[in-house]
């Protein structure tokens, strides 16, 4: 019978081998593909190399009144538009969880842009074997919201930037029903602003 030493070396030694035949067990792949990644101070954001950051952030369109939520993110190996774009969906992020009363301090979350509606279509049948039916959606246990650049607009973004949010502040999940009311909620006051 081995001790419980030799019993620790033996599991150690399977989790390393493990790691390094099944790389990819470690770090689920969902068929996004090659990216950029721009850092806000609640967003890691991947998008498409021919993915258009400048007319991202026109289609955000983010008003002088919503500068004032920008704060003083600082991040200088962006250019001032990648910089400017984390700083619009912090803005956002800030304007959801007004919206829901929902204050979060420690948030943070992927946004991952699709170059198209075909793409996003792929990335979501990769993840679930399905069709999709939507422009945009938020998967919880990959802590992801997936848009296309096509559909990315204030209101559709704020919908799903409301499901993480109401992800993260519920210990217990209320029903996927709530959370979609909750949601449509969101966008429909964004729409209005």
């Amino acid at each position: 019978m081995l001790s419980l030493k030799e019993n620790c070396k033996i599991i150690i030694v399977f989790i390393i081998l493990f790691s390094l035949i099944f790389p990819s067990a470690a770090s689920f792949e969902d068929g996004f593909g090659p990216r950029r990644k721009i850092e806000s101070k609640h967003f890691d954001i991947y998008y498409e190399p021919g993915v258009d950051i400048f007319s991202l952030a026109r289609q955000l369109d983010i008003n002088p009144s919503d500068r004032v939520l920008f704060g003083k993110f600082e991040n200088r190996k962006f250019s001032s538009f990648e910089r400017e774009f984390a700083r619009m969906l912090d803005a956002l992020f800030i304007q959801v969880c007004d919206i829901l009363d929902m204050p979060l301090y420690s948030f943070r979350t992927n946004i991952k842009i699709c170059r198209d509606y075909e793409h996003i279509k792929r990335v979501y049948y990769n993840l679930f074997k399905k069709n999709l039916k939507r422009r945009s959606f938020y998967v919880y246990n990959l802590n992801t919201v997936y848009i296309s650049a096509e559909d990315f607009s204030y209101a559709i973004l704020g919908h799903e930037i409301a499901h993480a949010i109401i992800s993260h502040y519920f210990v217990v999940l209320p029903s996927a029903k709530i959370q979609e009311l909750l949601a449509v909620y969101v966008e429909h006051r964004l729409r209005k602003r």
